[in-house]
């Protein structure tokens, strides 16, 4: 790799750096962390004190990467935890393995849709299979994983527990590359409330309490089926989706059947003017997401 190429990655790198974000050094030419691993350690420096991974040696000092990106052309790596950030991995078909598989953009852009909400403006990174990165900032005190798949299909996102590739880094089919806006949005607070699971408590209820619940979600069924069913044009299928989402941790907590929830709901949204299977496929997809990340009840029922 030429002086320039390496000259260009430091400059990835300081840029990262100006931005806020924790940087450490990948492969040259390559995705893979650059540093050692645990096996390999001598448990000098900055592992004194023990193994030290990628994530915790992740910086912002311009003095470190400096003397780093001296010693080879490496890659740039975003640690996102650390650095605040979600990233969104809109990932293509053929990176999946699968060329019929679908396209991340596209589904990402049908849950924004359904939600009703447009596909978020913020910093974006074009990677070399094709695929794009959304970068946002995560809220103050909030510390969210990354995940694979629980978006959508071929989304998946980065958060703490991973990294990214940073615009100007180089592989053999082709370099990063920023496009658009160039600040992070903070990241919306309908995709946050996909990425975080609801808080959980550490017994289950007492009779009483389980009681309440499902009187509480009988009142919930019948302000839901009111809301779909009233739902103005452009609004319905939101409120919809939003509804499905509300009642189905009642269904997790087998305060209401599922097939009571979605009956009232269909009926509520084709009395709204939704198409029948514009319904069930809302429902069906809302329902399932609700249902497996309220598997514990919560404090608040």
């Amino acid at each position: 790799m030429t002086h320039d190429s390496r000259s260009a990655l430091l400059r990835a790198a300081l840029e990262a750096v100006d931005r806020g974000w924790h940087v450490f050094p990948l492969r040259p030419g390559g995705k893979p962390p650059a540093l050692h691993g645990e096996k390999s350690c001598t448990r000098t420096g900055e592992c004194a004190g023990g193994h030290l991974k990628w994530e915790q040696r992740a910086t912002t000092d311009p003095d470190r990467i400096q003397a780093a990106w001296s010693r080879a052309p490496f890659n740039v790596g975003i640690a996102t935890g650390p650095s605040g950030l979600i990233v969104v991995d809109l990932d293509t078909p053929e990176h999946k393995g699968s060329s019929d598989a679908p396209d991340g953009a596209a589904t990402f852009g049908a849950l924004c849709e359904r939600t009703g909400h447009a596909v978020p403006d913020t910093y974006r990174v074009r990677t070399t299979s094709g695929g794009t990165h959304l970068y946002f900032t995560a809220p103050t005190g909030v510390r969210i994983g990354s995940t694979a798949g629980t978006v959508a299909a071929s989304v998946d996102t980065r958060g703490w527990g991973g990294y990214v590739v940073a615009a100007g880094s180089i592989l053999p089919a082709g370099q990063y590359e920023a496009l658009s806006t160039p600040e992070a949005a903070v990241l919306p607070p309908w995709l946050q409330s996909v990425l975080q699971p609801a808080p959980k408590r550490s017994q289950a209820p007492s009779v009483a309490t389980a009681g309440q619940s499902r009187r509480y979600a009988d009142v919930a069924l019948a302000n839901e089926v009111r809301n779909v069913g009233t739902a103005q044009p452009g609004e319905r299928e939101r409120k919809l989706f939003t509804a499905a989402r509300a009642l189905g941790r009642f269904v997790a907590w087998g305060d209401l059947p599922r097939h009571m929830v979605e009956q009232a709901l269909q009926e509520a949204g084709e009395a709204a003017g939704l198409a029948a299977s514009e319904c069930r496929s809302t429902l069906r997809s809302a329902l399932n997401w609700s249902i497996v990340h309220n598997q514990t009840r919560r404090e608040t029922a």
